[in-house]
């Protein structure tokens, strides 16, 4: 304690002075402990967004090679849904592949690095407190603004480094139309938009006292800043400037390369980093400042069975995925309409519907459009059937089960929910397509057409329930592996077929089994043999559950 007060007592400093540098004693130390503990996530997450921004300005490059095929191109992203889906119109007056890649890739890595940034500060900041490490932490020499500095700090280190990573790669591609000056500027981009979310997650830190209900909070507004970015495009510019992500879209970067309005973004991520900090101040450690609801007397007699309980504690990721999938199925509707004139001059594309079959470009676009809503889908049941295994290391598991409540019943209420609720997405995904897409095309059939499509990947969610389950029971710390199956599904059912993948790539992933609705004929067999193996894998993994000791940190 000696080491740390001399330099606060120091002749000459102000006693405010002592007070600030107080509150912020052990940042550097918790900076290094956080990096180490993330020294696995933060090169993933970097890796995965770099190698698939280089290898999409790659594939514009082969997809758009000539004059014609550009312009082709301007004539099929010049509509209200496909620039809904990407960007302003101004890129498309020199569509260049960096123009393309700011364009249509802008928005879309906005959502993905301001996850990545709402995931490290509220991992860091109230995942802390809810487990009850940030009070121990802070009982020894640790400043009370420590925890959130460090926080913020390992979203800086993590969003500058992608910034620097994306603006080496790019400038190395040396593709014609991305200089290195705009590689610098769309590299930046990133960093300003992830500093941004990773600033409103400061503050939707200190809101609420558990850590889904922060991040909820701030991926709705990443959602929300989506949506106005997407109606401004479309109709009035406005609302564009009402969002960052708007912001960072309206540098114009590989065509006017404008630095400007990056200058926004930060002075927006430091007010809101500020602002987080001064709301720290204002409540408790392990509290929120948003008070709690008071509840009932007596539980509902829902809350008194597991599937109830379990429900209610998966209910608001389900509600925000239910909003997310049927949002995502009406804008994919909305240009199933126009699918024929999007592709005509993209040849990949083309022989890649060719190869899903369908009597029409519009039903091979539908079938290639319901692997994303699956992997999504995938997205959630994965978190599902992986909660019952952050309950067991908070040590909720442990007081529930010295009750009368068996081993199997309470994982089995999570593995329903799991189940259940995925299946429900995937209907509801798939009615918000086809409602939206009839409507565009002028087909009313689309709607039964779409929505049977998409509950046709359920046994492929269910398999991957069974996978969660299985690392669940028997290697619990290996429980992450999970997530090896949505993403590998994304590469080879997505990417596959536009990058020509070899066939037996696509048949090592459950979703590669399922009929493509509604380009090809039903197939009951790969659908029941499905679910025979999730069945199967779910049953080892209960088997595996009962067999061991609960492990609580």
């Amino acid at each position: 304690m000696t080491g740390i007060a001399a330099p606060l007592d120091a002749p000459g400093r102000s006693t405010p002075d002592r007070a600030v540098l107080a509150a912020f004693t052990g940042t550097g130390t918790l900076l290094r402990f956080n990096l180490r503990r993330d020294r696995v996530r933060l090169p993933g997450w970097l890796l995965a967004l770099t190698l698939g921004t280089l290898a999409t300005a790659a594939e514009y490059t082969s997809l758009y090679s000539t004059p014609e095929q550009r312009a082709a191109a301007v004539r099929s992203m010049d509509s209200p849904a496909a620039l809904a889906m990407t960007g302003p119109r101004h890129y498309l007056s020199d569509y260049t592949a960096g123009a393309m890649l700011g364009h249509q890739m802008l928005g879309f890595m906005a959502v993905l690095v301001g996850l990545m940034s709402v995931l490290i500060v509220t991992r860091h900041t109230r995942d802390e407190e809810e487990t009850g490490r940030a009070e121990l932490v802070r009982s020894t020499a640790v400043g009370h603004h420590a925890h959130l500095a460090s926080a913020l700090a390992v979203a800086a280190v993590a969003n500058l480094g992608l910034a620097l990573l994306l603006a080496l790669g790019l400038t190395a591609t040396g593709i014609d139309g991305i200089g290195a000056g705009g590689a610098l500027l769309y590299g930046l981009a990133h960093a300003a938009i992830g500093l941004v979310f990773a600033g409103v997650a400061a503050i939707t830190a200190q809101l609420t006292a558990h850590s889904r209900g922060a991040s909820g909070l701030a991926l709705a507004a990443i959602g929300v800043a989506y949506v106005l970015r997407a109606s401004g495009d479309v109709g009035n510019d406005a609302l564009s400037w009402l969002s960052p992500i708007g912001w960072i879209q309206r540098t114009y970067v590989f065509v006017d390369d404008r630095w400007w309005p990056l200058a926004l973004c930060f002075l927006l991520a430091a007010a809101t980093a500020s602002y987080g900090f001064v709301l720290s101040t204002r409540r408790d450690v392990g509290a929120g400042l948003r008070p709690a609801r008071l509840g009932r007397r007596t539980a509902s007699d829902a809350l008194t069975r597991p599937f109830g309980f379990a429900l209610r504690l998966h209910r608001a990721t389900l509600l925000g995925f239910a909003a997310g999938l049927c949002l995502m199925g009406v804008t994919y509707g909305s240009i199933l309409g126009e699918a024929a004139d999007m592709v005509e001059s993209v040849e990949q594309l083309q022989e890649a519907l060719k190869g899903i079959g369908g009597a029409t470009v519009a039903e091979s676009f539908a079938s290639m459009v319901m692997v994303v809503v699956a992997v999504v889908a995938a997205v959630y049941v994965v978190m599902a059937a992986l909660r019952p295994r952050a309950e067991e290391n908070a040590g909720r598991a442990e007081p529930l089960l010295a009750t009368g409540l068996s081993r199997d019943r309470w994982l089995g209420s999570h593995i329903a929910v799991a189940l259940a609720g995925g299946t429900a997405l995937l209907v509801l995904a798939g009615l918000g397509f086809g409602v939206s897409g009839a409507a565009s095309a002028g087909d009313g059939s689309l709607v039964l057409e779409l929505t049977l499509a998409a509950a046709a990947y359920a046994p492929a969610l269910w398999v991957t329930v069974g996978v969660a389950v299985l690392l669940f029971g028997w290697f619990p710390r290996a429980g992450a592996a999970a997530w090896i199956v949505p993403v590998y599904a994304f590469l080879a059912g997505y990417l596959g077929p536009i990058l020509q993948l070899p066939g037996w790539t696509k048949n090592l992933s459950p979703f590669g089994h399922v009929p493509q609705l509604p380009a090809a004929g039903m197939n009951w067999t790969p659908l029941l043999a499905l679910t025979a193996v999730a069945a199967g894998l779910i049953l080892l993994g209960l088997t595996g559950f009962r067999r061991r000791d609960l492990d609580t940190k």
